[in-house]
């Protein structure tokens, strides 16, 4: 840890001349997914990425499209991190869903206060930081900070991690003031990971748990989820671009819900395979010329296609919003986080049509289509993909009610 009071490029990959455009980015990962998806048995069975991936992914400079361009990122528009998210995923969904969550990181960083950013990048500007935002930390107010203690399940990527972003409630300074919610940077010195992700879906995310003892957070080590809700962030005094400015729960949501579009082409890619090769046992018919799997197969890639087209739209806006320094309206947002958070079980609907149609071929564990089928199922549990938690304020924004939840 450094006290440094500006931003250091002795660890920089790539100099200013040689920052890659969108395109290269998009491609870089297009390439990655015959490797990713040569790894995919292993990442499951290691219940973890492969480190060889994440050294792939961080050879391509693919989690620095969201970091500031001031600490060496590339600060780019999120479409671009969500294109190479989603192609990722197409190799496999647990390295999609760890490279959403992981890589997302250095945006929320951008958003803490500047010697946050300097505690974690001020030597190495190529860290990374996991996360579980559950608010279930014991905080205490000490001098200059808090004292924190917990055990938090579900931090994505965390044995890759040198730091960790953990969700608390802070207890009110005064009686009868509101609950103040915040994340609590560590560095892993403070914690411990737990062994303790066994589930029968994204295995390789290496969910596992976070436990931290009695450990002093100081102040500028957090962040204010009010912050984020009203785009008033510490970080955008230095981080002043548009990208900053943007609500941090949109971002987010995003970044546990896009996987599941690569995974699902990844099922329909397989199943379509399947078709043209498999002759049904019962009937000796061909499998290509079943009316009822053509049209399974075409309404999968046709709402595949629709989700991706209006989550961009989405995205556009908001930053479109951003750069004319306006701000996207409550009904918008509440909207938009609606229609991320279906996307999960949209697609796992779809890979659950499919299975039937193609016969006994696909029920095998080394089907093509059972992973992806096991890894939307379980992406279904995360709270942000359930699109019930939000339908309320959908409704109620509409009616120039305000949100219910800060989270949108």
């Amino acid at each position: 840890m450094v006290n440094n009071s500006a931003p250091v490029t002795a660890n920089m990959n790539e100099d200013a001349a040689a920052v890659p455009t969108a395109a290269e980015l998009v491609e870089r990962a297009r390439a990655l997914i015959p490797a990713i998806k040569s790894r995919a048995a292993q990442c499951t069975a290691e219940r973890r990425v492969p480190t060889e991936t994440i050294r792939d992914i961080e050879a391509a400079g693919l989690f620095k499209i969201l970091q500031p361009k001031r600490w060496g990122g590339y600060e780019m528009e999120p479409n671009v991190f969500f294109d190479v998210q989603k192609l990722l995923a197409q190799g496999c969904m647990s390295t999609g869903w760890v490279y959403g969550v992981v890589g997302g990181h250095p945006y929320e960083l951008a958003l803490f206060p500047h010697q946050a950013q300097v505690d974690v990048w001020g030597e190495d500007n190529t860290v990374l930081i996991s996360s579980s935002y559950q608010p279930v930390g014991k905080v205490e107010r000490v001098e200059g900070g808090y004292k924190l203690s917990g055990h938090w399940g579900f931090s994505s990527g965390s044995e890759h991690c040198n730091w960790v972003l953990l969700g608390a409630m802070i207890p009110p300074a005064n009686p009868g003031d509101a609950p103040d919610m915040r994340t609590f940077l560590l560095p892993r010195s403070d914690y411990r990971i737990e062994d303790a992700w066994y589930t029968f879906g994204l295995q390789g995310t290496g969910s596992q748990d976070i436990v931290v003892e009695d450990a002093f957070v100081p102040e500028h080590r957090t962040h204010k989820s009010v912050d984020g809700f009203l785009c008033t962030n510490p970080g955008q005094v230095e981080n002043d671009g548009p990208l900053y400015r943007l609500p941090w729960a949109q971002v987010f949501l995003r970044l546990v819900s896009t996987s599941a579009l690569g995974a699902t082409t990844a099922a329909l890619d397989a199943a379509t395979e399947i078709m043209e090769s498999r002759i049904s046992t019962n009937t000796g018919k061909a499998s290509k010329a079943d009316p009822v799997l053509q049209a399974a197969i075409a309404r999968g890639r046709a709402e595949v296609d629709e989700m991706e087209t209006v989550l961009r739209r989405n995205m556009d806006v908001l930053y479109g919003r951003s750069v004319a320094g306006e701000e996207a309206t409550m009904e918008e947002r509440a909207r938009f986080r609606y229609q991320s958070a279906s996307v999960a079980r949209r697609c796992a609907d779809i890979v659950d049509t499919l299975l039937p149609l193609l016969g006994g071929r696909a029920i095998y564990m080394h089907s093509p289509l059972i992973q992806p089928w096991l890894d939307l199922n379980a992406a279904r549990a995360h709270v942000a993909n359930d699109p019930g938690n939000m339908a309320a304020d959908v409704i109620g924004t509409r009616a120039g009610q305000p949100p219910s939840f800060m989270f949108i």
